[in-house]
């Protein structure tokens, strides 16, 4: 059994409130727009960090991490991408992941909108774990954290790290 942390578009903020779930975390996984080489370095030193580029990532960051990361967790397949759309209404790109990969997770950010949803014309549930940084239109700062076992996806929640205007200096 794994237990996963979701979250993305921190956009270079990265704080105690995450760092807190991340450090109960097996795996790390970041959607994207991570902002700075740095947010990750720190997550990856926590524990096994999986993780792709975002729109807004410079070239240290993409030199370093994939645009598409599909792997096996447990028994269960995942792609994840930064910008795919939503179910049903996928980009191209995301459409060609889900033909050609059939993963049982996909998973993308960008909307800075959190959304868990069992996508039944493309057998897959699509998550986004909305926006764990203070950069963007968001109101409430979200990531998502669930185990794996096996091929079974369990103990989901929703993790609201408070208000993105009201918030102490990054660490």
């Amino acid at each position: 059994m794994k237990k996963i942390l979701l979250l993305s578009d921190t956009h270079s903020f990265i704080d105690d409130g995450i760092l807190k779930y991340a450090k109960k975390a097996d795996e790390i996984w970041h959607a994207g727009d991570i902002g700075n080489i740095d947010v990750y370095d720190k997550l990856e030193k926590i524990t096994k960090t999986r993780a792709v580029y975002g729109n807004i990532d410079d070239y240290v960051i993409r030199s370093a991490i994939k645009e598409v990361n599909t792997f096996i967790c447990e028994k269960v397949k995942v792609s994840m991408i930064h910008i795919a759309g939503k179910p049903p209404y996928y980009n191209r790109k995301s459409k060609l992941i889900i033909r050609q990969e059939k993963p049982k997770i996909f998973i993308c950010g960008h909307s800075h909108i959190l959304k868990v949803e069992f996508d039944k014309v493309n057998n897959v549930l699509f998550m986004n774990p909305g926006a764990a940084g203070r950069h963007g239109f968001h109101k409430k700062r979200t990531m998502i954290r669930f185990e794996i076992n096996e091929e079974k996806i369990e103990n989901m929640e929703i993790i609201e790290l408070g208000n993105r205007s009201k918030l102490p200096q990054s660490i």
